[in-house]
């Protein structure tokens, strides 16, 4: 699946593409409001008309602004976008928009669009694959932890083992006497 950018240049849709543009921030998964846009094929602030038209729709577990802070550090990667930063990243115009996965299944009702729609529906599946990645990732690290148990324990078995074994072959042997029985 491709979209065209608003220069006509095409760009292709995949889930890894829309899971490069996941982000970790203040410890949840969330998308910029301009990669949204993209997305869906509408200006950002056509997105973010429409976010302000239905606030209520919007709580803070669904779509937050960064701050200052967050901005500057998110900075080189928000300046690939023309409307967020105006002189070379020092005057920025509007605090940036992020959604997590339930902002973006919310965006989809409030842009009302067949494209809004059915993109909504590739990102959501995007969300819930990295989150069984994710799933995946951690059951895997669980595992490795008990392997990793099980081969110390085992390790400490056979230093005991081998400690008992040295102890036995370098302590001399004693002398008891003769063996048998005298004729």
């Amino acid at each position: 699946m491709s979209i065209k950018e608003f220069s006509n240049k095409e760009i292709q849709i995949s889930p890894e593409h829309i899971t490069q543009k996941i982000f970790l921030i203040r410890g949840r998964k969330v998308m910029f409001a301009q990669d949204l846009a993209e997305i869906y094929e509408v200006e950002t602030r056509i997105l973010n008309q429409a976010v302000k038209r239905n606030k209520e729709r919007f709580p803070d577990d669904f779509m937050f602004s960064l701050n200052q802070e967050e901005t500057t550090q998110w900075q080189g990667y928000l300046s690939r976008s023309q409307f967020v930063i105006l002189k070379q990243g020092r005057n920025i115009k509007y605090l940036p928009l992020v959604f997590t996965e339930h902002g973006v299944a919310m965006l989809s009702s409030v842009l009302k669009s067949e494209r809004a729609v059915e993109m909504n529906i590739f990102i959501v599946r995007a969300f819930v694959k990295l989150r069984e990645m994710l799933a995946t990732n951690k059951d895997l690290a669980q595992r490795m932890d008990k392997l990793e148990l099980e081969q110390k324990d085992q390790g400490n078995l056979l230093a005991s083992v081998y400690s008992i074994v040295k102890q036995l072959i370098d302590t001399p042997a004693k002398s008891v006497g003769k063996i048998g029985f005298d004729i």
